[in-house]
């Protein structure tokens, strides 16, 4: 049954795709308004669900390569392309209110502005193929670290990473809870 290769993978992969959606609904991360409210640091739902996913799929990727029913399949870590395409990423969520998974996602509840904005996904997507030798000789040839992890660069192992990153993302949330009960006892008390 693992890994699943060829036809097998394709046809599981729309179901993969609609519980990510799915899921991504229910953290009601596809609501225009959570997502701009992250921006304006109002609403950290956003952060939550991100937060949380990186650390279930980090550790779940560790047991996985660990048990040897997944392996690494390292990209250059070309930093020019990470600052400018994080640079152009952040203007458009900010502009779009929505990230390229969300952005989807809404499109899925019937979210009509969601399903215009897709189009500017479908140009961005164009204009980059078009670009990719210009943007390969001048931006991805910057600052290339070559095939990498963050624990290659860092000397920390994977492991105390990601343990030290779920770390984080508990203190957060704590902190987090504690900001939003204190604001609710606040509104109360008025």
């Amino acid at each position: 049954m693992f890994p699943l290769t060829g036809t097998d993978a394709l046809l599981v992969a729309p179901l993969f795709g609609f519980a990510f959606g799915w899921l991504l609904h229910r953290g009601r991360v596809t609501s225009y308004d959570v997502i701009v409210n992250q921006l304006r640091l109002r609403d950290f739902t956003v952060l939550k669900v991100m937060l949380t996913a990186i650390v279930v799929g980090g550790i779940g990727l560790l047991f996985l390569t660990d048990a040897g029913l997944a392996r690494w399949a390292l990209r250059e870590a070309n930093m020019g392309g990470v600052i400018l395409g994080g640079l152009l990423f952040g203007v458009g969520m900010a502009l779009y209110g929505y990230c390229p998974g969300t952005g989807i996602a809404a499109i899925g509840t019937g979210n009509v502005h969601a399903a215009v904005g897709a189009g500017g996904m479908i140009a961005g997507a164009i204009a980059y193929a078009y670009s990719f030798d210009w943007l390969r000789a001048h931006v991805l040839s910057w600052w290339n670290l070559g095939r990498v992890t963050l624990a290659d660069v860092t000397g920390v192992p994977l492991p105390a990473l990601y343990a030290g990153l779920a770390v984080f993302a508990l203190a957060f949330f704590w902190w987090l809870h504690k900001r939003e009960t204190r604001a609710t006892a606040a509104a109360a008390s008025r």
